[in-house]
């Protein structure tokens, strides 16, 4: 495979499901869909953990959460370990980001050339009360859930207006310094949307009805689990969501979908306009998905697909066209086809992590591992681990009983098969297929020691506890508006 430059452009949190070319019958993503049509889409790819700062600090190191120790929002990637970047920067490639990183600073540490308009963790923090799970704090009025659904509806706000910012950086960028590059680049394109706020521009939004929304899937919502009991004790969502809600914010996620598309169309459209397509392979992807009421639930956190589920797309020059790749994938494999993309050779540490390329994978390599997921932030007091095992996806929960789901003939996972009697030796494989990889009760226990110390640093369980927490919309508006690209005219923003 020869040398060219990579345009990886990744969004925040869309589920695999809501996108044309993996079937959804109402979503408009044309432009999505046309990088799966002239390449290789993977229809079993998965975050190594649906929570942000977790999922980007994997797909920066190549490692698996428990591996490089960023369990939660609060412990954000800082540049120490390694990252693809830094191996393409040190070979002597471009590596320049634009948007949202989610790691704790800014910095040339980061393994960017440079980093445009980028958003990193607040004050070198990120949510703070998510850490108070040993004992878990359950709020008297919940803070994240009644901030969420205040935010649902349609107009512009500083996400969106921030992506559209990213947006005319990167393509400026390609205009100016695309075809000037001594080797292959790579540009990393982050998007916010479709996190939410779930509040859509108009011209999005009526691309979609409420009535053919139709409402979340229930699936086994009442299921007596106490871990997901905890989950919706913490969050609360009836209290805060009812059905008229919910429809309107299905159809503002469906529409911010359409607005992700659209802005990776302007990529796409500048990237050809400017010469670059048939120098440049493309990777979209996101870091994790959205339940969007599905099972009862909204936001990530959980092992549910709607969550872990996430959309991979390579398309470019020597890239299988039109192919459907059932292998299952991770973020994690991002790091060797980087790498490989760029013409370089992988380190001999490097070879030792868990990714396989992706092009490998499209050209129909099948690498014998299993794909795991993990989460480790607030809402429950332990932690979360998945594991895919052929079709069978299992969930570990320490201290509560596991979960175990067919996923090729209960595709919805409405039928938790772990007290199945029919199924014990598929869940004691399953189990035995995990500690083969790490220990998930050792793995919880460090991450609460960890989160532990990181307490105790800000004054103790009750400071914390105390804090005023900032509006989590407002954070994005801070940085957006102090953003020194932001504040003065530069290059790469002129038209």
């Amino acid at each position: 495979m020869k040398p060219k430059n990579m345009l990886f452009i990744i969004s925040d949190e869309h589920s695999r499901r809501y996108a044309g070319c993996y079937g959804d019958p109402i979503i408009k993503t044309p432009f999505i869909d046309s990088l799966a049509a002239s390449g290789t889409m993977f229809s079993k790819a998965y975050t190594p953990s649906p929570n942000c700062v977790p999922a980007r600090a994997c797909l920066a190191t190549g490692l698996w959460n428990h591996q490089n120790e960023c369990f939660s929002s609060v412990e954000a990637y800082d540049g120490v370990l390694p990252s693809w970047g830094h191996h393409l920067m040190d070979k002597g490639h471009e590596v320049v980001s634009f948007g949202k990183l989610g790691y704790k600073r800014a910095g040339p540490g980061n393994g960017f050339s440079r980093e445009f308009l980028p958003i990193h963790n607040l004050n070198e923090l990120g949510w703070i009360r998510g850490l108070l799970r040993d004992p878990l704090s359950f709020p008297e009025s919940n803070f994240e859930m009644k901030e969420f659904a205040r935010h649902v509806g349609v107009g512009e706000t500083d996400y969106t207006k921030y992506d559209r910012a990213v947006c005319n950086t990167a393509c400026a960028w390609m205009r100016q310094h695309g075809t000037s590059q001594d080797k292959p680049w790579l540009m990393f394109v982050s998007l916010t949307s479709p996190h939410y706020p779930l509040i859509c521009p108009r011209e999005f939004y009526d691309l979609y009805d409420d009535k053919i929304m139709g409402l979340p899937h229930r699936g086994n919502e009442t299921e007596d689990h106490s871990l997901l009991q905890e989950f919706r004790k913490f969050f609360n969502y009836s209290e805060h969501i009812d059905e008229q809600l919910a429809r309107k914010a299905r159809r503002a996620y469906y529409g911010l979908c359409s607005f992700a598309d659209y802005l990776v169309g302007n990529l796409l459209t500048t990237l050809e306009g400017e010469g670059l397509k048939d120098d440049t392979r493309i990777i979209y992807t996101s870091d994790h998905g959205e339940m969007l009421g599905n099972h009862g639930f909204w936001t990530k956190m959980l092992m549910y697909e709607d969550a872990v589920a996430i959309p991979m797309i390579v398309s470019g020059p020597d890239v299988p066209q039109g192919k459907v790749v059932d292998t299952p994938v991770s973020l994690v494999d991002c790091y060797p086809t980087i790498i490989e993309n760029a013409g370089e050779d992988l380190s001999a540490s490097e070879k030792t992590l868990p990714g396989t390329s992706l092009f490998d994978i499209a050209n129909g390599a099948a690498p014998d591992r299993n794909i795991i997921s993990e989460y480790h932030d607030g809402g429950v007091s332990t932690g979360l681990f998945m594991l895919l095992h052929g079709p069978w996806k299992y969930i570990y929960y320490p201290g509560h009983r596991p979960q175990l789901f067919d996923t090729v003939n209960d595709p919805n996972e409405d039928v938790d098969l772990a007290e199945s009697v029919e199924h014990a030796e598929v869940l004691a494989e399953c189990e035995a297929a995990m500690r083969a990889m790490f220990d998930p009760d050792e793995v919880n226990a460090q991450a609460l020691t960890s989160q532990a110390k990181i307490i105790e640093s800000l004054g103790g369980y009750d400071a914390v506890n105390n804090m005023e927490q900032a509006d989590i919309f407002i954070e994005v508006e801070a940085l957006y508006v102090n953003s020194d690209e932001l504040r003065q005219p530069f290059d790469l923003l002129v038209k």
